[in-house]
């Protein structure tokens, strides 16, 4: 019986060639987007996954109160990994970390540039990455070793063994390699080449200090919890840390510990209230749901298409009923017919993403492939095309098979309104979907100019940043004189980033336990300014004297707005910061530039003379010459004083620019989804239009006759559809506005919503329709009447 089934659906696939491309076609468009937007999912859900015992490892994070509201931050103080282990049961290992850090490792006559952290003994415990040789227990207990990964060794070492040889590393003693770990995989958060002891670090300058100091919260912090550990009794017992051991600290901060499970990481970046609440976890969901939509506007296609060939069906349905079929046996009958096309549709969605699959890589800087030897994978797909086979064909097997016979073969079957209307209830679902498509693809890259064509507050071009250079007012000089640069300045941080937040102790106007954290930028001279073009607003620069300089400080317009200061200048600012003085006087207001984030507010800052606290070489190349000919001038002045380590450099616009790739690339995905939408929607339209077109032929044949014109009939045909788009615009076009309003309320720095996008898009779908249905329609319009009429 079912090989009989399975033969008559492929004749009827083979009979009707056209709708059958139509729909296999379509169906193979929205299961290929399904399944690569199913592809891009898991990959990012399995990030730090690969790890044993993943699910023991945590983040330590504080919140804290901060103008009524609490704010979540990564950097903890050192001595709370002491407390989190000795007063908390549950907890096994505590890690503190510094980092990433670059840094430049030699041996021999090999010299690679490379990307490291800087950890506690007991980081390699708490992740386990696996070991080729050593052993993690032991692997950073002597403070001058090092961990590799294999491809760092090989570079390194060749094929030799890399155990227990020395490696030179910038501003470090040599570093005997105690362990050879696996090169980390691309879904994992940390991409390291090397590990180094955090007992070493933290026995020199500012970093010993804060070993016992509370409030220098610069540090990351990691906790791997014992096996059988509950996780809410360690929670609670932790949260309160802050107030047993730094009471005035927590008076005016309200700091609480928050640990963040490690497979959460890359999912929630976003916290608010104390939470993680959001991040790309969001854009997951979001092209989730997306991924479901085409699909179904692609089995709304289907549906259409087969419900709008009923009449020729219909003669089929009643002679096997007549003959003794059941109903029950003609819905089997119609759902093998569409799990055949599904199933069709499936291995041709196949060859659509394997040869996407390059380029949507190379857009979403991915490594996706399709799992083949993967059993589970296959097992899966069986389900996703069995699901959609009867998704797709539900409707038309029960409708189909509803027919009554007698009316059938007398010929008295009439399709009605109740036939009709659930089909055109679809066309508008469909069309709803890809309409709101359009609007969110528009609104997502105005919102992304919008940030782009934002004044950052300095000038980006030709600006480059180098880290961690010696002899740097020798080079400095050499440089200048060279004529390859027109200024140069070394800082704690680049441009376009902060590292560093301080907690501020006192000002004038402060409220009773009143918290305020400000970004500091430490400044190893008087060019920075100069160089980033910032101009001053009030007050001067620093004067280039340490024994001056050290005591001042300048703020950005934000930090005297969030400090309430009218007359900011020889204001007394008080904060605790060890090796820095303890009251800076206010000798300058400097205008306000975006480091982070385009979209976020400019970050209140505070700028300090301390040079040495700066290692990272801000310059503009002059205008003179050439940019790589000035680059590869001043590779051998960077060498020259600084021989062990390899010149690098990245330029400030394109680091300005990574803060959009996110929103870029949700915008792209966006775009394209929106357009396969729209081609999946308009494959329906032109197949519909193709039917409604041969089913009204004698009535078109008719109006000619009677003088009708082509532009009359081609009106005839196409009204039905454009009143079904216009529907759709006024179904889909609030629903994106509320979705949208809602991802733009994520941004303080955004663009407000006109009625033009709407009409925009509307007069947009209009178009792709009545260019769709058209081809049909004035085909139809042109036929010779005498051909249509001449079997009357």
């Amino acid at each position: 019986m079912l090989r009989s089934y399975f033969r008559t659906a492929w004749r009827n696939i083979i009979r009707s060639r056209g709708y059958s491309a139509l729909n296999i076609l379509s169906l193979a468009t929205g299961m290929a987007v399904a399944l690569l937007i199913g592809l891009w999912v898991m990959g990012q859900i399995s990030f730090d996954r690969f790890l044993p015992g993943y699910r023991q490892a945590y983040q330590v994070r504080l919140n804290s109160s901060d103008k009524g509201e609490i704010r979540t931050q990564a950097e903890v103080c050192i001595p709370l990994a002491g407390a989190l282990k000795n007063d908390v049961p549950g907890i096994a290992y505590t890690a503190p970390a510094f980092g990433p850090v670059s840094n430049a490792l030699t041996a021999g006559d090999k010299k690679i540039n490379s990307n490291g952290i800087i950890a506690g003994a007991d980081f390699l415990r708490i992740f386990q990455f696996p070991f080729v040789e050593g052993n993690a227990a032991l692997a950073l207990q002597d403070p001058s070793s090092i961990v590799l990964t294999q491809s760092t060794a090989r570079a390194l070492f060749g094929d030799s063994d890399a155990l227990n040889r020395t490696v030179l590393s910038y501003g470090s003693d040599p570093l005997k390699v105690t362990g050879i770990i696996k090169d980390l995989p691309r879904n994992s958060s940390f991409q390291l080449d090397f590990v180094t002891p955090f007992s070493a670090f933290s026995a020199s300058g500012w970093v010993k200090a804060a070993k016992t100091n509370w409030s220098h919260t610069f540090f990351l912090m990691y906790m791997g919890l014992q096996p059988n550990a509950n996780f809410g009794e360690v929670a609670a017992r932790s949260k309160m840390l802050v107030q047993k051991y730094a009471p005035d600290s927590y008076r005016t901060f309200q700091q609480q510990v928050f640990f963040q499970p490690m497979k959460d990481w890359h999912l929630y970046t976003e916290f608010r209230n104390g939470y993680a609440v959001g991040g790309l976890i969001d854009y997951i969901r979001l092209f989730s749901i997306t991924g479901i939509l085409v699909l179904l506007i692609a089995c709304i296609n289907f549906m259409n298409l087969s419900t709008a060939r009923s009449e020729k069906r219909a003669r089929e349905v009643g002679v096997r009923k007549v003959i003794g079929s059941s109903r029950r046996g003609l819905i089997l009958q119609f759902i093998i017919e569409s799990l055949v096309i599904t199933f069709l549709s499936f291995l041709l969605s196949l060859l659509f993403v394997q040869l996407v699959l390059p380029a949507f890589n190379t857009l979403t800087q991915g490594h996706l492939r399709i799992p083949w030897s993967d059993g589970g994978f296959w097992l899966v797909m069986a389900g996703y095309v069995l699901l959609t086979g009867l998704l797709a064909g539900s409707r038309p097997a029960f409708y189909l098979s509803s027919f009554q016979p007698v009316k059938v073969l007398k010929g008295t079957l009439k399709m009605d309104r109740s036939a009709t209307l659930p089909r055109k209830v679809l066309v508008v679902l469909q069309f709803s979907c890809s309409i709101a498509l359009i609007i969110s693809t528009i609104l997502i890259y105005q919102q992304i100019q919008y940030a782009r064509d934002r004044p950052r507050g300095y000038d980006a071009n030709r600006l480059v940043v180098t880290p961690a250079a010696r002899g740097y007012r020798e080079l400095k000089q050499e440089a200048l004189q060279a004529r390859l640069v027109t200024s140069m300045t070394r800082t704690l941080s680049p441009p376009t980033d902060v590292y560093s937040h301080n907690t501020i102790d006192d000002w004038q106007g402060r409220l009773p336990n009143e918290p305020l954290t400000l970004a500091m930028q430490a400044l190893a001279d008087t060019d920075y300014f100069k160089t980033l073009r910032t101009p001053l607003v009030a007050g001067r620069n620093f004067t280039d004297n340490y024994a001056t300089d050290s005591l001042d400080v300048i703020l950005n317009e934000a930090a005297v707005k969030r400090m309430r200061f009218k007359e900011p200048l020889n204001q007394v600012i008080r904060w605790s910061l060890s090796n820095a003085p303890n009251r800076l006087r206010v000798i300058g207001v400097v205008r306000d530039a975006l480091t982070k984030s385009p979209f976020s507010a400019a970050e209140p800052t505070l700028f300090v003379y301390q040079p040495e606290w700066t290692f990272n070489i801000t310059y503009r190349l002059s205008p003179n010459i050439g940019t790589q000919a000035a680059l590869s001038r001043l590779q051998p002045i960077f060498n020259k004083y600084n021989p062990n380590t390899t010149y690098t450099y990245h330029f400030v616009d394109e680091s300005y620019a990574a803060h959009f790739d996110l929103e870029m690339l949700i915008g792209s995905l966006a775009a394209i989804f929106a357009v396969l939408a729209i081609f999946i929607s308009c494959l329906g339209l032109f197949g519909l239009a193709a039917y409604i077109a041969e089913q009204r032929t004698k009535e078109i044949g008719i109006r000619k006759v009677l003088g009708a014109s082509v532009a009359q009939v081609w009106l005839l045909l196409s009204k039905d559809f454009i009143v079904l788009v216009l529907i759709s615009c006024v179904i889909g076009s609030p629903i994106a506005f509320y979705f949208l309003q809602q991802w733009l309320q994520g941004y303080y720095y955004r663009i407000t919503i006109g009625p033009w996008v709407f009409v925009v898009s509307a007069l947009l779908a209009i178009f792709i329709t009545v260019v769709t249905v058209s081809f049909q329609a004035i085909r139809a319009a042109m036929m010779n009447p005498a051909r249509s009429l001449r079997t009357e």
